[in-house]
């Protein structure tokens, strides 16, 4: 005969919360805790968080120019995120929940002389002030135009999604220098994965 055991809460013999359901939330162990797999076991958890977000169109910039329009969820046929996934409001990006993300960004660049041109990640956390965290240099290789394709990543520590966000800007860009976009493949842009918690 199998038996049902019907409780909200179990804990340790000094008090501390062991597993708790409250209003559909379950809470394992308490502040502090290490919580660890038993040898042979399976995390069935996984990651809560993926996105990928491109340019649809071919972005022209001058230097410090912050890249705020042309932006897209990916929508190709074969793509699926987990979670809410990103907002987006004039190119700056908001996350769904606090925790610990890589973010892995990539730019084709189009140079139209002998210059080269960058586009630079930015971070805020106080959602106001930005300040560059990486990024992406296309060299300089002659006078006539070149694509080249230049990729970086970060992790990014997000302790608070009310003030923690980012967005990407253009550096060096002299005129006739692009940034390649298209609505119906990844030219340039960035997917994100939410890894763990916050660190």
């Amino acid at each position: 005969m199998s038996s049902i055991l019907k409780v909200d809460e179990i804990q340790d013999t000094s008090g501390n919360n062991i597993i708790n359901e409250n209003a559909g939330t379950i809470t394992i162990g308490k502040s502090g805790d290490t919580i660890n797999l038993a040898s042979g076991a399976t995390n069935n958890l996984g990651i809560t968080q993926t996105d990928t977000w491109r340019l649809t169109a071919t972005t022209n910039g001058s230097t410090n120019d912050a890249i705020t329009t042309n932006w897209e969820k990916s929508d190709d046929p074969l793509f699926g995120y987990i979670g809410n996934g990103l907002t987006e409001s004039s190119g700056v990006f908001s996350f769904p929940e606090t925790g610990l993300y890589y973010i892995h960004y990539s730019f084709c660049i189009q140079t139209n002389d002998d210059t080269s041109a960058g586009v630079v990640l930015q971070t805020t956390d106080n959602n106001s002030t930005f300040a560059d965290r990486g990024e992406v240099y296309a060299g300089a290789v002659g006078a006539s135009a070149s694509n080249h394709t230049v990729s970086n990543a970060n992790f990014l520590n997000v302790t608070d999604i009310t003030n923690i966000k980012f967005k990407f800007k253009t550096v060096s860009f002299s005129t006739g220098t692009s940034i390649l976009g298209n609505s119906s493949e990844n030219r340039s842009g960035f997917s994100i994965l939410r890894i763990g918690d916050t660190v």
